[in-house]
Order: structure tokens, then C-alpha cells, then sequence
């Protein structure tokens, strides 16, 4: 029997894009209609070394259908982004190379020695994962102890999306601190319908909207690691608070949903909503709430920074002045002296120049 499939694995993967785009098409690759409005694909994101050979084939399969005519775009892709590498954990060794098991290490220190014997000093490093070295880890069993939400959300909380980094299984213990205490702030909220049903106020406002700005900047740009960490910035402060209005916690899972999918989903449908979040437009900021009532702005005393006041936008030299002589590290210098020049840049900072 003849053999037909001359052109096998990255012939038949490189164009998988198009046929998305069009799959039941039976008269021609795609419909060119379909392509001109689909292509090209918005973002590519890939590891280092799967990018490096599948772009260029996607790319050369392109190029080719390209000057055939069966494509509009040049370009397959118009973002490219490249995720680092996770590597295995901590490896320690002596040496001579031999590996060293983490029970018998003493790492509190700048440098990692033997618990046995600490003039012994060991070196560290992490690899790629790989079966044969024999660390690699189990997401099952990661999900297993921790969670499909936490194990996803810390992969996303190690570091910038880029970069190169190594696991650590206790660092998934981090995160899933974060969604316990998130879990405890929704159920707080659930069990008090006075604090649920309330107006936000304007201390909750601002705490919402500066988490709606932040997560929307850094998930669009990918930065995750810090989108996180100011949704954990909103649970501590509102957990201050003694629970949280509806108003506040409804835009509060919605943000949380991409990181988190199924805890989100649970709060989602406990604050009394039928369907899916995932249907549910993404939370708007306001910019009025992020306004500030107040500054902050450094006192010195002969040059020298003595404290930090806070005054109102609508302060004068005058009102500034008066507030710098209240605070005690500024009347500690100037006690008894004479105040022979005042430096007053408002907005920015107070000089007094005594003698």
C-alpha cells in the first residue's frame, strides 16, 4: 500500500492556526473570508525551546502559503512571548559532586553547609526537570495537598513571566495561605448582612479601584506576579475592615477568577449570582476614587530630613509650617532657635534653615 503521509509531526502542526479558524472545511484549507478576519493570531506564547522550533516552522509554512496566495498576513503572529523555564528545586552537593539529601543541609546561612558537620560547605543548584535526575514534580500531587487553584496561581506567583525560575513546593503553601484568607474574608462578609448589604465607603472605594487599576495594567501586560500581589494587598486591608460590602467583593472575584477560576467561581455564585462569572463583563476603574485627599511630604531642618507630614491637597506655606513645628523630631531641632529661612515647595518638600 502506498504510503500518503509524506509530510508527518511539524508539516501537519505548523498550520494548526488556520485550520482553528475554518475546521470543516472540506474544499479548501480555509476560507479566505474566514482568514482575512481571524489572522494573524493576536499572541504566541511558548517556551524557550518549543518557541525556537515551532515558530520558525510556523513561520516558514507561513511564508509559503503566503506566496501561494492562501494567506493575507506575512506574519503568523503578531506577539510573541516567551515564558521562562521552571527549574527543579534546590539541589545541594559537595565538591566532588556528590548530591547531598535536603535533610542533611543546613541553609539558614549565606551558604549552605552540613548539618553533621558545618565546615562543610555545600553548593546549590537547580536544573531543568527532568525524569532521569529525578526532579520533576507531580502536579497531581501538588493538586492533591494544596489544590488546582493554588498550584496555578503560584505558578503564576513565582516571578515575571519571562524569567527563568526555580519551584519550591513551600511556596505554594504561600498562595494557598492567600486563598484561605480570602475564603475567610468572603464567609465574614456572607455572615454579617448588615457589612454585605452596606455602601462601600470611601476608604473601600479606593482599596477596590487601586486593585482594579493594578490587576488590569499587570495582567495586561503579563506582569502576574504583581496582580497578585495586589489582590493579597486588597485581602489584608479588607480583612482589616471586618468583612465587605457586596458592591466591593462582586469586582473582587472577577479579578481573582483568571488566577484563580474555582475559588472565584464559589464566591461568585455565594454573593447570589445564577450564571457564570465568566460571562460577567471585567470590573471598571474609577478614577475619581483613586484621588487623594491628602500628601505626604518631607520636613527638614538645616537640610537634613527630621520627619514626614501629611497635609491636605489645599495646604499653604502657612498650614505646612505649623504642622512640621507640631512634629516632635522637627521641635527636637529647632527648640530655642531662631528660624532664619523657610524653603516651602508645595506639594514636595519643607526646609527650615534655623540658627
Amino acid at each position: 500500500m502506498r504510503e500518503t503521509n509524506t509530510m508527518p509531526q511539524w508539516a501537519g502542526s505548523c498550520w494548526y492556526y488556520l485550520r482553528f479558524i475554518d475546521p470543516d472545511n472540506d474544499t479548501c484549507m480555509i476560507d479566505p473570508e474566514l482568514e482575512k478576519y481571524w489572522m494573524p493570531v493576536d499572541l504566541y506564547v511558548g517556551g524557550c525551546e518549543h518557541a525556537v522550533l515551532h515558530l520558525l516552522y510556523a513561520r516558514f509554512w507561513h511564508k509559503v502559503l503566503y506566496d501561494l496566495g492562501v494567506v493575507s498576513t506575512k506574519e503568523p503572529f503578531g506577539r510573541l512571548v516567551n515564558q521562562g523555564m521552571i527549574l527543579g528545586e534546590v539541589e545541594y552537593s559537595t565538591s566532588d559532586g556528590a548530591r547531598v539529601p535536603k535533610q542533611e543541609v543546613d541553609a539558614t546561612g549565606a551558604t549552605a553547609v552540613l548539618k553533621s558537620d558545618s565546615n562543610v560547605k555545600l553548593e546549590s543548584r537547580s536544573f531543568k526537570m527532568s525524569k532521569s535526575r529525578g526532579n520533576v514534580i507531580n502536579p497531581d500531587d501538588v493538586i492533591a495537598a494544596y489544590g488546582a487553584d493554588s498550584l496555578r496561581l503560584y505558578e503564576m506567583f513565582m516571578g515575571p513571566l519571562r524569567d527563568t525560575k526555580v519551584w519550591s513546593t513551600r511556596g505554594v503553601d504561600g498562595v494557598s495561605r492567600f486563598l484561605a484568607r480570602s475564603y475567610r474574608l468572603m464567609q465574614s462578609s456572607l455572615n454579617n448582612p448588615e457589612v454585605l448589604s452596606a455602601p462601600p465607603s470611601q476608604e473601600q472605594l479606593k482599596a477596590l479601584h487601586t486593585m482594579i487599576q493594578k490587576v488590569t495594567t499587570e495582567t495586561e501586560e503579563m506582569r502576574f506576579n504583581t496582580g497578585i500581589s495586589a489582590m493579597m494587598e486588597f485581602v489584608n486591608a479588607a480583612t482589616k475592615w471586618g468583612g465587605a460590602p457586596k458592591e466591593v467583593l462582586e469586582p473582587f472575584a472577577l479579578l481573582l477568577a483568571p488566577y484563580a477560576p474555582h475559588i472565584a467561581e464559589e464566591f461568585w455564585a455565594q454573593l447570589g449570582n445564577d450564571h457564570t462569572l465568566s460571562c460577567h463583563p471585567w470590573p471598571m476603574v474609577i478614577e475619581e476614587y483613586l484621588v487623594e485627599d491628602t500628601f505626604k511630604m518631607a520636613v527638614q531642618v538645616n537640610g537634613k530630613v527630621r520627619a514626614t507630614i501629611e497635609l491636605p491637597n489645599d495646604a499653604d506655606e502657612e498650614l505646612a509650617i505649623a504642622t512640621a513645628l507640631n512634629e516632635p523630631n522637627v521641635l527636637k531641632f529647632t527648640d530655642g532657635l531662631t528660624i532664619k529661612k523657610k524653603i516651602y515647595r508645595a506639594g514636595k518638600i519643607l526646609n527650615l534653615v534655623v540658627g
